[in-house]
């Protein structure tokens, strides 16, 4: 890495392993990653299946944890936190998006949304009035009492997206987020995402597709659970 995305690190990642037990035999799903993501970076991570790309989102989404190395959030070793403690930076700081929406099927557009702000202690009315101005924002005002059954796929991606901007993330990270969709659905699920990194928000997005990965500033492709290659990629 050069010394200007050193310096401007918000994600720091140092020989990362990740190694799952399954029954006698040990796995290797991540050999040793060492990155490190600016703040307000647009980043496409690809590579085929199993090369350890979604382990490495989940870690750096504090959804997994590393079995060895340093995970740093500004500095900040987040590595061997309590469960607690990374809940808290989860809610506080990310945004997750993931290919099969991930939606409460029992709950309407609006109160999918309002969830994660009920875990951050947002009063009532505060969270409802969000929750609504998000939704609208997204082109889903009029959908606001729909459960996931009566909306599309484009439509729930899009209430997944206010999900995600619950609590004003500093970093969503996408997992596949057009994978179930079709392609002009997809398309303007990254004109979303795209206009969120221009207002300062970071991306980190995992996909297979290079349409989706052209879209960001910066690739890293993946494979055995090591990093293949990291280049600014140039946007359409």
């Amino acid at each position: 890495m050069n010394e200007d995305r050193q310096a401007q690190a918000f994600i720091q990642l140092e020989d990362v392993c990740k190694v799952y037990a399954m029954g006698d035999v040990s796995v290797a799903a991540l050999g040793g990653i060492s990155l490190e993501i600016p703040r307000g970076e647009y980043v496409a991570i690809m590579g085929p299946s199993g090369s350890g790309k979604s382990t490495l989102l989940n870690i750096m989404g504090g959804l997994d944890v590393a079995t060895s190395g340093k995970y740093l959030l500004e500095g900040v070793e987040v590595t061997r936190l309590p469960d607690a403690e990374l809940a808290r930076i989860r809610c506080r700081h990310f945004g997750f998006i993931f290919q099969s929406y991930n939606l409460f099927p029992e709950l309407t557009a609006i109160e999918n949304v309002i969830v994660p702000m009920m875990y951050a202690g947002v009063a009532p009315a505060d969270r409802t009035q969000r929750a609504a101005e998000l939704l609208d924002s997204l082109g889903m005002g009029h959908r606001l009492r729909h459960l996931p059954s009566q909306l599309s796929g484009g439509e729930q991606q899009r209430v997944a997206i206010a999900r995600a901007l619950a609590n004003d993330p500093d970093v969503i990270f996408a997992d596949e987020p057009t994978g179930n969709l079709a392609t002009a659905q997809g398309e303007e699920i990254l004109d979303i995402l795209e206009g969120l990194n221009k207002r300062g928000v970071t991306i980190v997005i995992v996909t297979h597709s290079e349409n989706v990965a052209d879209r960001a500033e910066r690739l890293i492709t993946m494979r055995d659970g090591r990093v293949d290659s990291d280049q600014t990629a140039a946007r359409v």
